[in-house]
């Protein structure tokens, strides 16, 4: 089968399993086929809560998810792609060499005895203390991530981006296409049915809320459109792009800022309905894409985000002061991080030439400094 042929249903079943979770397993076995890689999966960390998640997998055994999230989500390096722009392709040799990676004990104890080498990851959604990606895992044969796997991680990777935030929204794990309105008409979220030139065939309660209210989405006869000039011709390429399918509508209609007056932000999802289980809904409604409008929470970057702009650190000095700051010295460090202590003692110094300090306590102080909302 020809890339291109492969890409558009690997699209389509992407855009069926925002309506039906069960999909997903399918879904991931393929795109590490299309990828080129072994396993794939969905995860998520957060910082607050210090949990770490592998929601949906292909090619992970049980015992390893378990052992994942119990303790080895602690030690996983690639918690730094938090700092890593949300749709960007990153190889793990890209958070820190590989030579440090294959000492941690997160990668003799967790991922060697898997049979693992390198992976391709990609930032779906963050805020400032969590953040979800997709994960592609090489095996020893396949070898590094290369410009090839880069190149179909980037062709996938937004479409994966588009059906996690829409099935954030849904908030469901599974749905019926014959169903499709009367579930979208419970969201809480303003959801819009419409054709390929923008003409609204159908929406849900808060949907016409926002319609009447007129701040952020208004109708001219039966047409939406946004209140800003520029949102809303970027809406409407964006609902043509979906009435000629999955595949020509890319990275249009993901995440898409809309403004109300005063300031409040509200984002726009754009799912094309005219391929795949979505084709019956459309076609019952005579709809090219589902529109999903909400409010946008608060994108106040992280305080390591910000330490770690200010001083130019890498993600691996980032990650050793960090656990300075938590658990102490250089020993516990190097235990915490699964890292031999020299590997501590060189980052620790790097951070010393870069922030200007000579100790450890002034290291906390610092971090401390930035955690003080008063201080600018």
């Amino acid at each position: 089968m020809r890339e291109e042929e492969q890409l558009s249903l690997l699209i389509g079943d992407i855009y069926d399993a925002t309506l039906d979770a069960a999909l997903w397993l399918g879904v991931l076995s393929k795109i590490a086929d299309f990828v080129g890689g072994k396993t794939a999966g969905l995860l998520s960390k957060d910082s607050v809560s210090r949990i770490g998640n592998i929601h949906y997998n292909f090619g992970v055994d049980e015992h390893y998810i378990r052992l994942y999230q119990e303790t080895y989500w602690r030690f996983d390096p690639l918690s730094a792609l938090i700092f890593y722009p949300v749709g960007q392709v990153t190889a793990i040799s890209d958070v820190m060499p590989m030579e440090e990676i294959r000492e941690t004990r997160f990668f003799r104890e967790w991922v060697e005895p898997q049979g693992w080498w390198d992976a391709a990851n990609v930032i779906l959604e963050k805020s400032a203390t969590s953040f979800s990606l997709l994960s592609v895992v090489r095996n020893e044969a396949q070898g590094f991530v290369d410009v090839e796997m880069r190149r179909r991680m980037r062709l996938v990777a937004p479409h994966v981006r588009r059906a996690v935030l829409i099935s954030r929204v849904i908030e469901l794990k599974a749905t019926q296409a014959d169903s499709f309105a009367e579930m979208l008409d419970a969201l809480s979220a303003g959801m819009f049915l419409v054709d390929a030139r923008g003409r609204i065939v159908h929406a849900n309660a808060a949907g016409h809320a926002m319609l009447a209210e007129g701040a952020v989405l208004h109708a001219a006869g039966l047409k939406l459109s946004a209140s800003d000039g520029e949102a809303d011709a970027a809406l409407h390429e964006a609902f043509m792009a979906a009435g000629e399918g999955d595949a020509v509508l890319g990275v249009k209609g993901i995440a898409m800022p809309l403004a109300k007056p005063g300031g409040e932000r509200y984002l726009a999802h754009v799912l094309p309905l005219s391929s795949g289980a979505r084709r019956q809904a459309g076609a019952t409604h005579k709809a090219a894409a589902a529109l999903f409008v909400h409010k946008a929470a608060l994108d106040t970057p992280s305080m390591p985000e910000v330490i770690a702009k200010t001083y130019k650190l890498t993600p691996t000095e980032l990650r050793v002061l960090l656990a300075i700051v938590e658990v102490g010295g250089v020993p516990e460090v190097a235990e915490a991080l699964g890292s031999a202590e020299t590997t501590v003692k060189t980052h620790l110094g790097r951070l010393y030439g870069k922030t200007g300090v000579r100790r450890q306590a002034d290291l906390v102080k610092l971090v401390a400094g930035y955690s003080n909302p008063l201080v600018a």
